[in-house]
């Protein structure tokens, strides 16, 4: 740092004062950043500021030459009574998004992605204030542009002024961004593959779905379908997210919102294979992909898989569950293999046990045959009181019930007679451990071609699908990719971009916790580093001048020791850049 004489010509008058500034590297080369007004000051005055910043610091070199000897430096006495902070901004979790987005070299790929054209400001900027704002704030552009960029450092740590950020400019970045969504997922998988030595051998692939509020009328993908947010009065679009068996996320692709997730699979594998190559893989997916269709696909180019099956395929497995050879995985989960019952030799079964999903499905059995037993009950009385008369009436009102409770309906047996011009309804509950509803809970059926593997290996590989379910958790609930509130169809694509770019943040700083031995929930370290904040120090002296800092809260002991852990130093002081 250095002071400067300013010449500034105000209503027609010069005015000559000085100024605290620091010479900083730019896009545009160097320049010089006023760090403090300072108003006018003679020779000895300006000397004594000097003393008094380079005191707050290590001394490493002179700012000024030394004073000639007639030169007397003058300390500046500070009016403590009057020391104050101003302009305070939401510095943790900005400065961590900046430093998790250099980690893996996203704002160079970002750069070299975006158009060369010369805006005003570059897209790839633009673009890395969409995905801080997702990571750290997650609300729409308009949010962003007008309340939490202004409320954020992020104008002095990446040296774009807040008059600079609007919606407009916003969503044209989302525009070109959207362009290069593959060769950017290209560059994370081998950046994340270099930091963390990240398999790609076993890919977990799973669909979610996210609705819009609006009626979505130029998004043609925008339409009505099985919506896993519980919102079937929206329209929605189906996101399927292929992860690693770390629950890294290698890539993702977005589906008309009424596709069945069966019809998925076979394109998100041929454009991970295009984008990544045909090398050999095992692909996890749950029942809901299983169809002819896909299996002839995969057997066609030889791919192995686990797949989940559907539970109707499990009285094939009858005589498995009533002479059962199970193998222990651990506490309460037993597994076996078992041939194919078609008599295919390319693929094997694994028959699963799970005592807590046994529990659960016991219990949900029980609940709805008590909710039967209350409407036949009803049934009863109106039987006794004459308002049902036939035996036709009586059937209907039955079946029925057996269709709005399927689970119970193989547990209860009725009988109807007719006697005395009045029907008499009777029922009985079977309970007995070798019904077939009783005997199959808790059971579920997993499909194969790998053969070479234990049963409790393939169930182990399988499970980690849950990874690709907590990542749509993540996604949905910490950075709020839903509701859609775009209706165009290229925002709508770009904003689940940015979410997913935002993603990648989140899961490197999990990765990061877990090497440095902190575990694998990284939302307390952003919780923690989210209440550093940058405030303005204003120190007045006793003649009437002002220095001013920029200064970074200190992190408490204990932020501090996790920081220090993940090797990440947030600075003391912050200068002001410019990008422009």
């Amino acid at each position: 740092m250095f002071l400067k004489k300013i010449f500034n010509k105000h209503n027609g008058q010069g005015q000559l004062f000085w100024a605290l500034v620091e010479s900083v590297r730019t896009a545009r080369g160097p320049r010089h950043k006023i760090v403090s007004s300072l108003g006018y000051m003679d020779e000895a005055g300006r000397l004594g500021i000097v003393q008094a910043v380079e005191g707050t610091r290590p001394r490493q070199e002179l700012l000024f030459p030394e004073p000639e000897p007639a030169v007397t430096p003058e300390w500046v006495e500070i009016d403590v009574k009057n020391v104050r902070t101003e302009n305070s901004r939401r510095f943790g979790d900005v400065w961590l998004a900046i430093e998790l987005i250099k980690k893996l070299g996203l704002d160079e790929a970002i750069e070299q992605a975006m158009p060369k054209t010369h805006p005003k400001i570059s897209w790839g900027l633009l673009a890395q204030v969409l995905i801080i704002g997702r990571f750290c704030e997650p609300s729409s552009e308009l949010y962003l542009a007008e309340q939490f960029y202004g409320e954020s450092a992020m104008a002095e740590l990446l040296g774009i002024p807040e008059e600079d950020i609007y919606d407009n400019r916003l969503y044209r970045a989302l525009t070109h961004l959207v362009k290069h969504k593959d060769s950017l997922q290209q560059h994370l998988k081998n950046r994340l593959g270099d930091l963390f030595q990240i398999s790609y051998e076993l890919l977990l692939y799973d669909v979610t779905s996210t609705y819009f509020e609006g009626v979505a009328a130029r998004n043609p993908q925008a339409q009505y379908g099985y919506s896993r947010d519980s919102r079937p009065d929206c329209k929605q679009v189906c996101i399927g997210l292929v992860v690693t068996k770390e629950a890294m996320p290698l890539g993702y692709e977005r589906f008309e919102g009424n596709r069945h997730d069966s019809k998925t699979a076979k394109e998100i594998i041929t454009k991970m294979e295009s984008l990544y190559g045909t090398a050999d893989r095992i692909w996890i997916m749950d029942r809901g992909m299983v169809s002819k269709a896909l299996l002839a696909f995969l057997a066609q180019g030889n791919r192995q898989y686990i797949i989940g099956a559907p539970k109707s395929q499990l009285k094939k497995f009858e005589q498995y569950l009533l002479h059962p050879t199970w193998q222990r995985v651990h506490d309460g989960l037993d597994v076996q293999l078992c041939p194919s019952p078609d008599g295919e030799e390319r693929e094997v079964f694994i028959l699963c046990q799970s005592q807590a999903r046994r529990t659960k499905e016991r219990a949900m059995h029980d609940r709805f045959i008590g909710r039967f037993e209350q409407e036949l009950q009803k049934v009863q009385k109106s039987c006794q009181s004459g308002r049902i008369k036939s035996m036709h009436d009586i059937g209907a009102r039955i079946g029925r019930l057996r269709e709005r409770y399927p689970r119970a309906s193989a547990l209860i047996e009725t009988v109807s007679t007719e006697r005395d011009g009045k029907i008499d309804l009777r029922w009985t509950i079977r309970n007995k451990e070798d019904d077939w509803s009783r005997l199959s809970e808790g059971c579920y059926l997993l499909r194969t071609n790998i053969k070479d593997w234990t049963a409790e290996d393939l169930w182990k590989a399988y499970i980690q699908l849950t990874d690709a379910e907590e990542a749509f958790r993540i996604q949905k609930q910490d950075l709020k990719l839903r509701p859609i509130w775009h209706q165009r169809e290229d925002r709508v694509d770009a904003h689940i971009l940015v979410c997913f770019l935002a993603f990648v943040l989140w899961k490197c700083l999990e990765q990061m916790c877990k090497q440095a031995g902190l575990g694998n929930e990284p939302r307390t370290i952003v919780e923690e580093i989210r209440k550093l904040n940058v405030v303005d120090v204003v120190l007045p002296t006793r003649s009437g001048q002002e220095i001013r800092l920029r200064c970074v809260s200190k992190p408490e002991k204990h932020l501090a020791m996790l920081l220090q852990k993940l090797n990440l130093h947030p600075p003391a002081k912050l200068m002001r850049k410019r990008n422009l």
